[in-house]
C-alpha cells in the first residue's frame, strides 16, 4: 500500500505483541514515531515478547496520572491498542490525553463478552442469548431451564477460541464451566466468571474495518471453515469472499451497527458475525488488528492492510479519509488462511526444512509458518493457540488454492521430526 504523503508525529502503541507487531513500520511508511507502552508489570507469557527496536522509547504502565504525564511530555499525538489487552488502557490514555480514540463509555463491553453482547443486544440487534455464574452447577442449571441445547461455554474475556466449548448436555456444560473456573485466561486474568451462549447455528464470517471519526473502511470478509471436533470449533480456513456476492453487504450493515453501538470511531476493529437463519448474530468484536493479518500477503490480495491502514487512519486523517472512507475492499486474488490441527502429542525434536520447503513451493502459497520449534510440546489441537502451522494462499482462482490446502493438510504434520511421539506422525 502506498501513503500518499507523509505523516508527522508520534504515537504510542498499548501493548505491541501478535500483529500489534506490524504498527511500527506501518507508522514509519506514514512518516510517523511510535512508542511502545507495556499495560502490565512483566511481559505476559503467552506470546513472544514485542521486538522494541523499532520503536523509539518505551514504559511501563505503572498508573494512569502518570503514564498520562509521560505521554503528555513526550507530545503523543494518538494512542493504538497492539492487541486485546492493549484495550481498555488504549481508551483511558487517549481520552484522557483528549486524543482521537473510542471512549471509555463502553470500553469494558469491548473486552468482556457478556458485556459486549448485552450492549449490541440494547441496541435492537440479533445475537446470542447468554449467562453467566461463578460455578458450573449454576450454569448448568439455566441450561437445564432453559432447554435449548447446545450452548457455548467460554471466558469471559479471553481469545484465540482458548476454553470455548459447544456443550450438549447440563452435564457438559458444567464439566466446561469448572474446567475454565479458577484458571487464568490466555492473557493470564483470572477466570472468575463464566460464559455461556446460546448457539449459533449457520456461517462465521469475520469482517475487518479500520475507521476514523466514524468513516470507514471495510478491509476484507473472510468465511471461516471450523469444523467441530469433540466440542471445540477448529480454525480450519479463512477464506476471502467477494464483497458484491451474498451476505457481504448484509454483513457489512451490521457490523456498522455494531461499531456505532460500540462507539468504535477510531482504528482497527476485527469482528466475528455469525450469519444464521435469523440474519447475522455477532460471535464477538475486538477493536484491534485481525491476527491473521500479513500486511505483504493483504496488499497482495487486496491492494492495502489493516495496519498501513490504520497508521494512515492515525497519522494522515485526511488522506485516510479522502481515499478510504465508506469504501469497501476489491480483491485482487483468490486468497484463503490455513490454520493446521494435530492429533499428535509429543515434543518437537526439529522442524522439518525439506517438508517446510515442500509446502512453500506449492503454486499458490505465499507464506509458510510453523508454530513450534525443538524443544517444544505438541498436543492435540483444541484452539488457535495449539494449531500448529499457519498458511497463507493466494491463486488466480479458489480452485487452485484449495487444492493447494488439500496438499498442506497431508503434509502438515510431516512438518515436525518428535522425540517419542504418543501417536505416530501423520494420524489423525
Amino acid at each position: 500500500m502506498s501513503v500518499p504523503s507523509p505523516g508527522t508525529g508520534l504515537f504510542a502503541v498499548v501493548d505491541g505483541y501478535s500483529a500489534g507487531r506490524f504498527l511500527p513500520p506501518a507508522f514509519d511508511r506514514a512518516g510517523a514515531a511510535v512508542l511502545h507502552v507495556r499495560s502490565t508489570p512483566a511481559w505476559l507469557a503467552c506470546v513472544p515478547v514485542p521486538d522494541l527496536r523499532p520503536y523509539v522509547g518505551t514504559l511501563v504502565h505503572d498508573g494512569t496520572r502518570r503514564t498520562v504525564a509521560r505521554l503528555a511530555e513526550r507530545g503523543v499525538a494518538g494512542v493504538v491498542a497492539g492487541q486485546e489487552t492493549g484495550v481498555p488502557l488504549a481508551d483511558e490514555l487517549a481520552e484522557r490525553l483528549r486524543l482521537p480514540g473510542n471512549g471509555t463509555r463502553h470500553s469494558a463491553a469491548r473486552r468482556d463478552k457478556f458485556r459486549m453482547i448485552e450492549t449490541v443486544r440494547a441496541a435492537g440487534l440479533h445475537c446470542a442469548r447468554q449467562w453467566k455464574a461463578t460455578d458450573g452447577p449454576a450454569l448448568a442449571a439455566s441450561a437445564t431451564a432453559d432447554g435449548c441445547f447446545p450452548y457455548v461455554v467460554k471466558p469471559l474475556r479471553s481469545a484465540s477460541s482458548d476454553g470455548v466449548t459447544v456443550c450438549r448436555t447440563a452435564a457438559e456444560v458444567r464439566a466446561a464451566a469448572d474446567r475454565i473456573l479458577g484458571t487464568t485466561d490466555l492473557f493470564a486474568e483470572p477466570n472468575t466468571e463464566v460464559l455461556m451462549q446460546s448457539y449459533l447455528d449457520g456461517t462465521e464470517y469475520v469482517v475487518d474495518v479500520v475507521l476514523r471519526d466514524g468513516a470507514r473502511h471495510v478491509c476484507g470478509v473472510w468465511r471461516y471453515d471450523k469444523p467441530l471436533r469433540g466440542g471445540r470449533r477448529l480454525y480450519d480456513k479463512d477464506i476471502l469472499v467477494d464483497p458484491d456476492e451474498a451476505p457481504v453487504p448484509e454483513l457489512i450493515a451490521y457490523v456498522d451497527r455494531v461499531l456505532a453501538a460500540l462507539d468504535i470511531r477510531h482504528g482497527a476493529a476485527h469482528a466475528e458475525v455469525m450469519l444464521t437463519a435469523q440474519g447475522p448474530a455477532l460471535v464477538e468484536i475486538g477493536a484491534r488488528l485481525n491476527g491473521n493479518m500479513d500486511p505483504g500477503f493483504h496488499d497482495l490480495c487486496l491492494g492495502a492492510n489493516q495496519a498501513d491502514l490504520t497508521a494512515l487512519a492515525y497519522a494522515r486523517p485526511d488522506d485516510f479519509v479522502r481515499r478510504y472512507g465508506g469504501t469497501v475492499y476489491r480483491p485482487l486474488r483468490a486468497a484463503l488462511v490455513h490454520n493446521a490441527a494435530t492429533s499428535v502429542s509429543g515434543r518437537v525434536e526439529a522442524v522439518d526444512e525439506d517438508v517446510v520447503a515442500t509446502i512453500a513451493a506449492l503454486p499458490t502459497v505465499r507464506l509458510v509458518t510453523p508454530r513450534l520449534g525443538p524443544g517444544d510440546p505438541i498436543r492435540p489441537t483444541v484452539d488457535l493457540i495449539t494449531s500448529t502451522l499457519r498458511v497463507h494462499f493466494a491463486g488466480d482462482s479458489l480452485a487452485e488454492v484449495l487444492a493447494d490446502h488439500r496438499r498442506v493438510v497431508a503434509l502438515s504434520d510431516r512438518v515436525y521430526r518428535l522425540a517419542d511421539p504418543a501417536r505416530p506422525v501423520g494420524s489423525r
